[in-house]
């Protein structure tokens, strides 16, 4: 049973109690990420983020750190494109310290000068660190191809220009700006009680900022073909094709889809490229939900001679798909798969709160478990077919990283 409470300011608290587990896991999640940014503060979300960790008027960053050793819990925070989140996971005895220290993060941190000039080299290294990471990197040149100029297509670690621009009064301009109260959803999962909906209040219920969050620009979907010349000893292709929104009605036909073409062992790009042909260690698809829109992307790697051969043998793979469709046997093996893989996140704390977190943030509503299935068992062949042929008989965008920097040779 998940409980849902919205405070005076417009903060959102979404309680599940599972008295079968020992432990809590408190999410704050924050409607904000590289899509609110600029060309000028790119980045900035997430260096927010590491700065929640380095100190506030009650505690210095190795007191955070310790706290949570102290009671044996996890804490952590993640980035992505169109929110951010701070979760904690600590026995349920320790439930009230956990918050009380993330509420401490949230809105006591002082962005200390010598603290945020020492942070700006560890993100610094982090960059380079994905730079040295192109099975990653490709993916992030593959929304540039997508998405242009859109802030959609910018990389959420920003860069190391945008990385020397932020300072104590940039940071708390962006919050204001995007940490407003109607924009915040707290989450809980474990072995708590309705009462702590009230602590949670006692924090979250009454701050206000002097601004309102602002919408989104809708991106256009390109497809451009970008590539990238880098010494590797694999090229790396990403192909995207034009998705889905998040909470659109033929989502759990697409995610059916998707498992069946890359998202498995079983799927048929893995057999065909890896199993069958042996042209790739990594080969797989997976889908990215926005607001707005969404990218279903493929990507492989392989030697550089064998890139030609690489790319026709997943378009042949998309070609067979439209023109044969999908049989009963994937269909059904595919849905047991997503059955599966949801109850068995239902036993995680973590998993639950993630999932009521975002539901809440992107969807303002929550299924049951009992809707979901139904929702998969209502997936049938001609739905995932006729999805299949919308998605891959349009144009695409390409992304490639490779020793020569050339693409396909085959690609149109």
């Amino acid at each position: 049973m998940i409980e849902k409470y919205t405070c005076k300011n417009g903060v959102r608290i979404v309680l599940e109690k599972i008295p079968t587990v020992r432990s809590v896991a408190i999410g704050v999640w924050i409607g904000t990420g590289s899509r609110n940014e600029t060309l000028e503060n790119n980045g900035v979300s997430h260096f927010l983020e590491h700065m929640f960790f380095k100190g506030t008027k009650n505690r210095s960053a190795r007191e955070i750190a310790e706290s949570f050793d102290s009671i044996g819990g996890q804490v952590n925070a993640f980035t992505s494109k169109e929110y951010t989140c701070y979760y904690a996971k600590v026995l349920d005895e320790h439930a009230a310290t956990a918050l009380n220290i993330l509420q401490d993060m949230f809105f006591n941190s002082l962005f200390d000068n010598e603290e945020l000039n020492k942070e700006k080299n560890v993100v610094l290294e982090e960059i380079k660190m994905y730079e040295d990471t192109p099975d990653d990197i490709v993916h992030d040149l593959l929304s540039k191809a997508t998405y242009k100029d859109h802030p959609l297509g910018y990389p959420i670690l920003g860069t190391e220009e945008t990385l020397k621009s932020f300072g104590p009064d940039s940071l708390r301009q962006y919050m204001n700006e995007t940490y407003t109260p109607e924009n915040v959803v707290v989450s809980i999962a474990g072995n708590v009680d309705s009462s702590f909906i009230k602590e949670v209040e006692s924090y979250f219920g009454s701050y206000e900022t002097t601004k309102e969050a602002k919408g989104y620009s809708v991106p256009v979907f390109y497809t451009d073909k970008l590539a990238r010349k880098k010494e590797t000893e694999q090229v790396h292709l990403c192909i995207g094709y034009k998705g889905l929104p998040v909470g659109h009605d033929d989502m759990y036909n697409l995610i059916v889809l998707n498992n069946i073409l890359g998202g498995s062992m079983s799927s048929r790009l893995f057999q065909e490229v890896r199993e069958q042909r042996g042209l790739a260690y990594s080969i797989f698809s997976y889908h990215s939900s926005y607001a707005d829109n969404g990218m279903l992307t493929v990507y492989g790697g392989t030697a550089n001679q064998q890139l030609d051969l690489l790319f026709d043998t997943i378009q042949n793979t998309l070609h067979t798909l439209i023109e044969n469709g999908i049989d009963d046997k994937e269909l059904y093996n595919s849905k047991e798969q997503m059955k599966g893989n949801l109850v068995l996140s239902l036993e995680s704390t973590n998993s639950r709160m993630s999932r009521n977190g975002k539901n809440e943030l992107l969807l303002k509503r929550h299924r049951s478990i009992d809707e979901i299935i139904e929702s998969i068992n209502a997936v049938n062949v001609n739905k995932v077919n006729k999805l299949a042929k919308d998605i891959f008989s349009s144009e695409y965008s390409v992304a490639l990283i490779s020793p020569t920097g050339e693409l396909p040779k085959t690609l149109k």
